[in-house]
């Protein structure tokens, strides 16, 4: 009454075939939330730098960006040109948030340079949160 099944299933398990999908190594997790998170603190240092621009957030945006596209081999982070509008110490608390993330992301990951980094930006964030006098003496 019905045709024998002549071509072999399409649905078969993966059961003994571990090769079956992409698997990616520890470092390489870490590599990637590394560069969201840098990613992330970078597109808050330029919304910063619309509202109030300085050579400090200049140079955190510069060296953010070389960071990510490290991270990412070679492929340089997208960056939109953010309206000046906002507020400030709102954004300052989103950027020490961001920068903390990454610092523990950096720290299990045993790389120095976004560590450093991460610290500087944390350091210079909660300056700026705590007074505008301190704000020009921050990393």
């Amino acid at each position: 009454m019905y045709e024998p099944i002549r071509t072999k299933s399409v649905h078969t398990t993966m059961a003994g075939t571990a090769s079956g999908f992409p698997h990616r190594s520890r470092e390489e997790e870490l590599d990637i939330q590394l560069a969201g998170h840098l990613s992330a603190l970078l597109a808050v240092t330029d919304e910063l730098r619309a509202l109030a621009p300085t050579e400090d957030l200049d140079t955190a945006a510069e060296r953010l960006a070389a960071q990510v596209t490290r991270l990412r081999g070679g492929r340089t982070p997208l960056r939109a040109a953010p309206a000046a509008a906002g507020d400030p110490c709102a954004l300052h608390r989103r950027a020490h948030t961001l920068a903390a993330r990454a610092l523990l992301v950096a720290a299990s990951r045993a790389d120095t340079a976004a560590a450093i980094l991460t610290a500087e930006r944390m350091d210079a964030h909660g300056a700026a949160l705590s007074g505008p006098k301190e704000l020009s003496t921050a990393h």
